[in-house]
């Protein structure tokens, strides 16, 4: 039986990943990076050797086509993944945009939040006619590392990722679709639930920027999660965990908790977040962050904490701790992360209610 083809959209440390496992089950997998120096390797050996450990896939996962050039990358593709970073989701909607066609299913890895929402936009806005289906999962599958400039290292595979479309209704042909090769996805409701559900929201830019003198003394040289969560630093990210949740249940959305995700993920309980968070030996051992200039500020701020705390602003919900936090950024990147973020003007929510937008990611109907 004919596989379904797919397209990786970057070669970080997840991309490589994902097409190299693709590659080894057998799938038909195009690789494409916008950096051509960046994939040379890869096109050169013809694929990614990957190390998925005791338990996992390896081998040499040999790739159809290699490419820096989009309109090729998507010429045979049925299954698109974009494995970038969430701030780049909007630039590459926009290079996609002329090349779509009918039937094809774009899936980001994660959406961080509202970034299926941004992505149709923009395709939208340039041109794109196609019937394409556009989703997001909650997290990405993959903890993966590049281990070169063509190996990858899968270290563990999640068990299960929700899954969500734009819209809602089409989130059963996703999975259907997807299946074959990863039957860990689940239904995510709509992509509201997948993107308030983000708990690095939470966890990444608040932590960071209260350690900021200790990572700028020691380059990271601490216990990020256990050294750097002290009694003072859990009580604040529970305040931003609790705005969150609020933020969601005035959407008509039941977010997890904190402490229920860390129950859900970990199996690890605590009478609070301090508690719960140095119960999980998993954080043991995990170093901060080498610098202020990482990911856990430049990404996860205005594609993750902007969005939540732009939907609390628009729909009444208080979210003081958020935007604290987010003033900091500010401060320490001397940028404007709210003029940057996901904010419901950029993503054209603003004249929306909760039911219309209810409305527009359950069934694609958007209000006139």
């Amino acid at each position: 039986m004919k596989k379904t083809p797919y397209t990786v959209i970057g070669a970080g440390h997840g991309g490589k990943a994902m097409a190299a496992h693709l590659a080894l089950m057998e799938f038909p997998t195009t690789l494409y990076n916008r950096t051509p120096e960046r994939v040379a390797a890869i096109k050169e050996l013809g694929g990614i050797e990957l190390d998925g450990g005791e338990y996992g896939p390896r081998g040499f996962g040999r790739l159809e086509c290699v490419t820096s050039n989009m309109a090729e990358a998507l010429e045979k593709a049925e299954m698109i993944m974009v494995v970038v970073p969430s701030s780049a989701h909007a630039d590459i909607a926009k290079a996609a945009a002329p090349h779509l066609r009918d039937g094809q299913v774009i899936v980001l890895h994660p959406g961080r939040t509202c970034g299926t929402l941004e992505f149709v936009k923009v395709l939208r806005e340039n041109g794109c006619t196609a019937d394409v289906t556009v989703a997001e999962a909650e997290t990405f599958i993959y903890a993966s590392r590049s281990d070169g400039p063509a190996q990858a290292r899968i270290f563990r595979i999640k068990e299960a990722v929700p899954l969500a479309a734009l819209p809602a209704t089409r989130t059963r042909l996703v999975l259907d679709r997807i299946r074959e090769a990863y039957p860990q996805f689940i239904d995510g409701g709509n992509v509201l639930q997948t993107g308030l559900n983000n708990m690095g929201a939470i966890f990444h830019p608040a932590l960071t920027l209260l350690n900021a003198g200790w990572i700028e003394a020691t380059h990271g040289d601490y216990q990020f999660y256990i050294d750097g969560v002290t009694p003072s630093v859990a009580r604040v990210l529970e305040v931003l965990d609790r705005e969150r949740v609020t933020v969601a249940a005035s959407l008509g959305i039941r977010a997890r908790t904190a402490l229920e995700w860390l129950k859900m993920a970990y199996d690890t309980d605590g009478e609070n977040l301090h508690e719960a968070i140095h119960n999980q030996p998993g954080y043991y051992g995990i170093k901060a962050p080498p610098t202020l200039n990482h990911r856990y500020i430049f990404e996860d701020v205005p594609m993750s904490l902007v969005p939540i705390a732009s939907l609390g602003q628009h729909y009444g919900v208080s979210v003081r701790g958020m935007d604290s936090i987010i003033r900091l950024a500010c401060i320490v990147h001397r940028t404007d992360y709210w003029r940057r973020g996901r904010t419901v003007d950029r993503l054209g929510l603003d004249k929306l209610s909760v039911t219309e937008l209810t409305t527009y990611v359950t069934e694609g109907i958007m209000a006139t």
